[in-house]
């Protein structure tokens, strides 16, 4: 009789004979926690409940759990782009990643050595990956090839973080972008909305995914999506979304209703701007946003938008590390999260017809 029971990952772990190493995602499925909880509790950290520690710590001894592996080095640099460091201190994105990595690393008995990338060149990144001691490489954000192209030529470990490379030289861990715009796009539609405005900050790859996902969506629903309903501004500043959304509507004497802003900056900005034009949100025009960071629940209203599990993206990424450098991964693989509609006050549905 054919058995078409599916093994959950640790069962799978003991009946190929122990050739596949268990993972915190493993702990986490058993529990039916999140990865950053069982890393948080494996090290020791606050925040975990004393019932759901004890759990965690039980189900790692019970599948034999071990962090330390040897990995080539004790030593793991983490390059940090400018941009990273900009959103570090302004949004919070990055400071959300480099959790994870911290909590993740802290569990491995891991050194994170953070590197500032710079305009000045490459040459001081080469000289610390060359070390002896340095394992391997995360990059936090890093877009410019020049530095990819170095990163490849040493054939040293690397994961990028929050980036790709377009040309799949290295592993990448990232969330998915054009499903997260494609699937609030998609709210808005089922919501009643017809005419719905994309704004956004162009320039990176992932956000060029992001502008992908509105278009793939207004496409599925035979709707408009012309570039004359992506408003643009220069950098992620609210006030810079405020102005150039007072401007669109202004110059272009027309409405909409419903505005799909590329993060939550961009969206608080929008619901300034339509507020000063005399607008209510949600009942004129509905604003949905992306990233989920703290300030869009104490927006007024709250704002509906998109969460990205930035903390995963962190520990997943020290964990694919850990394989490359084991071996266990020997092909550049692409790892993209999935994300989730985080529902609040800033969408009003509209009758569909």
């Amino acid at each position: 009789m054919e058995n078409n029971h599916k093994k959950n990952p640790v069962d799978a772990e003991k009946s190929d004979g122990g050739s596949r190493r268990v993972r915190l995602e493993d702990i986490a499925l058993r529990c039916g926690t999140s990865l950053s909880t069982v890393s948080r509790a494996l090290s020791g950290e606050k925040g975990v409940s004393q019932a759901l520690r004890a759990q965690i710590l039980e189900v790692a001894r019970a599948v034999r759990y071990s962090p330390a592996v040897e990995m080539g080095g004790s030593r793991i640099v983490l390059a940090v782009s400018q941009v990273a460091m900009l959103d570090y201190h302004r949004y919070q994105f990055s400071w959300y990643v480099l959790q994870g990595l911290k909590e993740r690393a802290k569990v491995l008995g891991l050194d994170l050595v953070t590197h500032p990338l710079s305009d000045k060149g490459t040459q001081a990144l080469t000289d610390l990956l060359n070390q002896d001691d340095i394992g391997g490489m995360l990059a936090l954000t890093v877009d410019d090839p020049a530095i990819l192209d170095v990163v490849v030529n040493l054939k040293k470990p690397a994961v990028l973080v929050n980036s790709e490379d377009p040309l799949m030289r290295l592993s990448s861990v990232m969330p998915c972008n054009r499903s997260a715009t494609r699937m609030a796009a998609d709210y808005l539609v089922s919501h009643g909305h017809r005419d719905i405005l994309f704004l956004t900050h162009p320039g990176r790859r992932t956000i060029e995914q992001r502008h992908e996902g509105w278009q793939e969506s207004m496409r599925y629903f035979q709707l408009p999506c012309a570039e004359q309903q992506v408003i643009s501004v220069t950098d992620w500043l609210p006030e810079l979304a405020e102005q150039a959304v007072v401007a669109w509507f202004r110059e272009k004497k027309r409405t909409c209703t419903a505005i799909l802003c590329a993060n939550d900056s961009l969206a608080l900005g929008a619901i300034n701007g339509l507020q000063r034009l005399g607008l209510d949100v949600p009942g004129d025009i509905s604003v949905v946003g992306m990233n989920d960071l703290p300030q869009a629940e104490f927006a007024s209203p709250p704002l509906t938008t998109v969460h990205l599990p930035v903390q995963e993206i962190g520990v997943i990424a020290l964990e694919l590390l850990q394989d490359i450098i084991v071996g266990n991964v020997t092909i550049p693989r692409r790892i993209e999260l999935a994300c989730a509609m985080v529902e609040r006050q800033s969408v009003a549905a509209l009758n569909a017809s």
